[in-house]
């Protein structure tokens, strides 16, 4: 899924874009080349993820594309994902770019699942379940748990 946000050639987007349940939200600098009707694009929070395209649609669906390779190579080395920052973090570095959010899901670069055994208080376990049935967002009770480990660990 790809979400474009932008607010212009210098655009900044106010709003902290990091992990929601297991959606990855990666800024992306898009810059025009001088002189073609080309755009670079990079993201900043993964190293040497870039790529040119032909106009702005062409070159996000590409980017899409590279981000998904990316974070391929990193699962099979067993390498962490980067988390994702927000566009302040990069906007100073980068200040004549056209700032967009790309949204990925990371679920098949996290690796097999494994079956665990967790002792929880029975408060604690109500709770969740109260939570899980209430919220679209979580379908299980695992994975209500690992989206706040997920959360934890990323702070």
């Amino acid at each position: 899924m790809r979400q474009a946000l932008t607010t212009g050639v210098a655009g900044v987007i106010l709003k902290s874009l990091f992990v929601k349940g297991k959606i990855m939200k990666y800024p992306v600098a898009l810059k025009k080349i001088i002189g073609v009707d080309h755009y670079k694009v990079s993201v900043p929070d993964l190293p040497g993820c870039e790529c040119n395209g032909e106009g702005i649609d062409i070159a996000l669906s590409k980017i899409s594309d590279s981000i998904a390779s990316h974070l391929s190579i990193l699962s099979e080395y067993g390498e962490p994902i980067p988390h994702a920052t927000t566009i302040d973090n990069h906007q100073e570095a980068n200040p004549a770019v056209i700032w967009c959010i790309i949204d990925i899901d990371i679920t098949p670069y996290l690796g097999k699942s494994h079956k665990i055994n967790v002792t929880l208080p029975e408060l604690l376990i109500k709770q969740i379940d109260d939570r899980v049935s209430k919220s679209s967002s979580y379908k299980t009770r695992s994975g209500f748990i690992a989206s706040a480990c997920m959360n934890e660990l990323n702070k």
